[in-house]
């Protein structure tokens, strides 16, 4: 019998915890990137006061709450209002134009999180004369994230950082316009919420949203390797209008992936292609 080295042992139980997630749950992790994933499961493990990502596998095939548990850990919520404002100010300039040739347009707000930027990006399409003709899809797997996303309640402390960015992504207005603050707290206007539709989709297993005109997709797809990137990747390309554009992370990019020659890029350094129409 050969000797295994203790790295290979692990390889083998995170093999394992990430199946049993799948064949117990139907949640589908294997495709993350692994280091990624091994932060995470290490981290689950250490703040449950186990040695061994195996010591959890009881516990994870009987305990649903457990489950639950590990499967919000790796749920990705880093996220905040006008992330990255030079994209809002690019959005702006390359994307804007192109929706307001529609009389009614349809938004897809992948992996939205806590929904910071599906916000950010109601007050855009506010400002821009847009909102009232846009339907925006914000979809996450985890349904935990998505109510805390539909009740639009942040930390009142995030707020003079989220100004900023406000500011710098080109708001025209005051942004204490579209919040009203209490306690801790800051809540964003209802109004932004109306033409918001939050829902559970999983991009690992999940099919296509049809006909969209604009595909947000931001900081999510560098936790998966490279054949799940090119899976999401063929699914956004297979959901978009002719001609409709897809906003990925600033540490993303569409190139050397499968549906690379689908699309041209209108802004390369902040992430923003365009589907071509041919």
């Amino acid at each position: 019998m050969r000797a295994m080295r203790p790295e290979e042992i692990e390889k083998i139980e995170l093999y394992l915890f990430l199946e049993t997630l799948y064949q117990r749950y139907g949640y589908d992790f294997r495709h993350y990137a692994q280091a990624s994933i091994r932060r995470r499961v290490y981290h689950l493990a250490a703040k449950n006061g186990y040695a061994r990502i195996s010591e959890m596998f009881p516990r994870l095939l009987y305990d649903e709450d457990f489950a639950q548990a590990a499967i919000y850990d790796f749920s990705i919520t880093v996220t905040e209002m006008f992330r990255d404002p030079e994209f809002y100010c690019s959005l702006r300039k390359n994307v804007v134009p192109y929706l307001k040739t529609y009389p009614f347009i349809k938004i897809w707000h992948a992996g939205c999180a806590t929904g910071e930027e599906v916000y950010s990006l109601a007050i855009v399409l506010r400002e821009e004369g847009l909102y009232d003709r846009a339907t925006i899809f914000a979809t996450d797997f985890n349904e935990a994230i998505l109510e805390k996303a539909k009740e639009g309640i942040y930390a009142f402390k995030d707020i003079r950082q989220y100004t900023t960015n406000y500011q710098k992504a080109g708001g025209t207005c005051s942004f204490a316009d579209y919040y009203h603050a209490q306690y801790e707290s800051a809540i964003m206007d209802q109004s932004l919420k109306k033409n918001i539709t939050f829902a559970s989709h999983n991009l690992v297993t999940d099919g296509v949203f049809g006909e969209m005109h604009l595909i947000f997709c931001r900081n999510v797809l560098i936790y998966f390797d490279k054949t799940l990137q090119n899976r999401v990747l063929g699914l956004f390309s297979d959901s978009l209008h002719y001609s409709g554009y897809l906003c990925l992370g600033s540490k993303e990019t569409l190139e050397f992936s499968n549906v690379a020659n689908r699309f041209k890029a209108v802004d390369t350094p902040v992430k923003i292609y365009q589907k071509r129409s041919v």
